[in-house]
């Protein structure tokens, strides 16, 4: 098997499995997390902003630890950490126990993606390494569109899936350890790097694209279970959307190689913002809340195809470092925004939650690359 095949194959399914099931799972079981341990929306959206702070404060020491350690080992972990939550997610018996193993799964996701960066770099070939990582990072999607099914065939027990997800994740520790390379980074690369113009709107870009996303992640769920009335069955069908609209994300390296950093970033957050309300319409109809998910599954996952290009060509010496700026000042607004959407929903109501997250995703749009060519 090629390098490329079996770093793209582990790749993909260690970020379907950390980013889909450990980190953005949860958002699909809200509905019955609540109803069980009686969470509400304010501490709904604080949960929610642990896991992505729970994935910033390891991604920040990803890029490090990579450099250090290697891909094989930082990867191991990664799956590790995932298996370690989900069972304490599946075993919670209480709000707090609950927030404590959520935080862990969503660490787990922030170990995921710069080892993947770093084995690309150091054993796919130049010329296959953008369309390696953007196929890696459609991973996210396949993770969403399998947990649906999942929770359909177990009926909506989030405990039962949740342990499931766990086992899995046990499985491809194992994996990684055996298929991936031992690469670091290099040794004279360390420290913070400078914050060079296109580093510096890739960060603005990213914070914005993570806030106006947890209107989705965190509460897609809520948003169909009060506008149209669903149970479980219908939101682990709109996961399933999103998931497999996310599919089409693996295509990014070669959009953008196309039309330009530039001109599918601001597409596609404009595709967020259009689905954001769609979703969250309150005359939403069934088939444009499923229409609005698939749509967004595709363009967030190919914002993230963009956002890893975009940091990758920022710091071409450093490909881990590159990547964790980016998926960092993400995360880092999710978690802002995941607290914000719910303290929103519970004043001044779930439309001016809805339209202001839009507009979050539209500014975020506007912001300019910082490349002189805007080409990959």
């Amino acid at each position: 098997m090629s390098p490329s095949l079996r770093i793209g194959t582990i790749g993909f399914c260690l970020i379907a499995l950390c980013y889909g099931f450990a980190r953005f799972a949860f958002g699909l079981f809200l509905p019955q997390i609540d109803a069980e341990l009686n969470l509400g929306p304010s501490l709904s959206g604080m949960i929610s902003g642990g896991s992505f702070a729970g994935y910033c404060i390891a991604i920040i020491a990803a890029a490090a630890l990579t450099e250090r350690f290697g891909a094989r080992t930082v990867a191991f972990a990664a799956a590790t950490l995932a298996a370690i939550g989900m069972a304490g997610i599946a075993l919670a018996p209480s709000p707090a126990i609950l927030a404590f193993a959520v935080i862990v799964a969503g660490s787990s996701t922030g170990l995921a993606s710069p080892p993947m960066a770093a084995a690309v770099a150091a054993a796919v070939r130049a010329d296959r390494q953008n369309a390696t990582n953007t196929i890696i990072n459609a991973g996210t999607s396949a993770g969403v569109a399998l947990s649906g099914p999942i929770a359909l065939a177990v009926n909506g027990q989030w405990r039962v899936t949740f342990a499931v997800f766990a086992g899995m994740a046990v499985i491809l520790a194992i994996g990684a350890a055996r298929a991936l390379p031992s690469s670091r980074g290099s040794h004279s690369s360390v420290g913070l790097p400078p914050i060079t113009r296109p580093l510096g709107f890739l960060i603005i870009a990213t914070f914005l694209t993570g806030m106006a996303s947890t209107a989705i992640w965190s509460f897609g769920g809520q948003l169909v279970s009060q506008i149209l009335g669903w149970g479980p069955t219908g939101t682990a069908i709109l996961w399933s959307c999103i998931g497999a609209g996310g599919i089409l994300g693996a295509w990014a390296g070669s959009l953008v190689s196309c039309f330009g950093l530039q001109r599918i970033h601001l597409l596609f957050c404009g595709v967020v913002a259009a689905t954001i309300l769609a979703v969250g319409s309150g005359v939403a109809i069934a088939g444009l809340v499923l229409a609005g998910g698939a749509l967004f599954g595709a363009a967030y996952v190919m914002l993230t195809g963009v956002y890893l290009i975009w940091g990758v060509r920022a710091l071409p010496d450093r490909p881990a470092t590159g990547l964790t700026i980016g998926f960092l000042t993400l995360a880092i607004g999710q978690t802002v925004g995941a607290p914000i959407f719910g303290l929103l929903m519970s004043g001044p109501g779930m439309g001016t939650a809805i339209l202001t997250f839009a507009v979050l995703a539209l500014l975020a749009g506007v912001v300019r690359t910082g490349f002189g060519h805007d080409r990959a």
